[in-house]
């Protein structure tokens, strides 16, 4: 592998390696995804303890990323880390043109993202995230800091094509009294952005207990999430370009999952939005518009 380490994450290296990689060397993966936070406190022995693999394992698998040995993997990683922040990005973000170049620049890097995300995605992920979200009996919706914009949305189309759809996290925090009523009928969507929420893994391992199924749907190449769900749906790679992080994929994909569903659901998501549209009236809560 030719990349310089600085130039590629950590996430997106394990990403490309993953299918080659030992079954010793995957656990280690998957000890490092788990522990983005706290990687960085750990010697190459206590990883490889964690992970149940041996030191000589571990030596393969950073050498299989394209590093030279754990403490040139650890100094990219705290690089990376650092640059994850706006603040950290901030510094790398000079630009001279006009603010139309750089608006149609910006266009130009969402309709890239969407086309090569688009090209990636398999058709049967596409499809068993539907019927998880059609076989649902009840459907829970959970996101936080960025991830809670799309999780909202998400509650919010599909709420529109079929019943019992619900945020999991409110400004109440009443995740405890939520879960409490969830069921092994049950699926939870949860959205996973970085930076990433530390809450979420637990909010999930609790709704595992209570037999839920979960979709996760996140832009990470490669889940610390996976292992608790029954499928990983991903939108698009994290990008360090711009200041920001784009969430075009996948606010297109809740969009598309919505207004697929209501197909699949025909009659029922018809019926329920026809008596949306009567209770509009009836409160007057929208402008008339022709």
């Amino acid at each position: 592998m030719t990349e310089n380490p600085h130039t590629s994450t950590m996430e997106s290296r394990i990403r490309q390696s993953y299918a080659s990689l030992s079954q010793a060397e995957r656990k280690l993966a998957d000890v490092v995804l788990s522990r983005q936070r706290e990687v960085l406190g750990y010697s190459a022995t206590e990883l490889a303890s964690l992970a149940g693999t041996s030191k000589s394992s571990a030596a393969r698998f950073f050498r299989s990323l394209g590093y030279a040995g754990y403490d040139e993997f650890r100094q990219a990683l705290r690089q990376a880390q650092l640059q994850q922040s706006p603040l950290g990005r901030m510094a790398g973000v000079r630009r001279k043109d006009s603010v139309a170049q750089q608006f149609h620049g910006h266009l130009k890097l969402d309709a890239q993202r969407l086309q090569e995300w688009g090209q990636a995605v398999p058709e049967a992920q596409l499809e068993a995230a539907l019927a998880l979200l059609r076989k649902a009996r009840r459907l829970w919706v959970v996101g936080y800091r960025h991830s809670y914009v799309t999780a909202f949305y998400a509650q919010s189309l599909l709420a529109q094509v079929r019943s019992d759809v619900c945020m999991l996290n409110d400004a109440a925090g009443r995740e405890a009294d939520v879960l409490a009523c969830a069921s092994p009928k049950d699926v939870v969507l949860a959205v996973d952005f970085r930076r990433r929420s530390a809450h979420l893994p637990q909010v999930l391992a609790a709704a595992r207990s209570a037999g839920a199924k979960v979709l996760v749907l996140t832009d990470a190449p490669a889940s610390a999430l996976a292992m608790q769900a029954q499928l990983v749906l991903r939108c698009g790679a994290c990008s360090p370009q711009g200041l920001f992080d784009s969430y075009v994929c996948a606010m297109s994909v809740v969009n598309f999952l919505a207004a697929t569903l209501a197909q699949q659901l025909r009659a029922g998501a018809h019926s329920r939005l026809e008596r949306i549209e009567r209770l509009h009236v009836a409160l007057k809560d929208l402008e008339h518009q022709l």
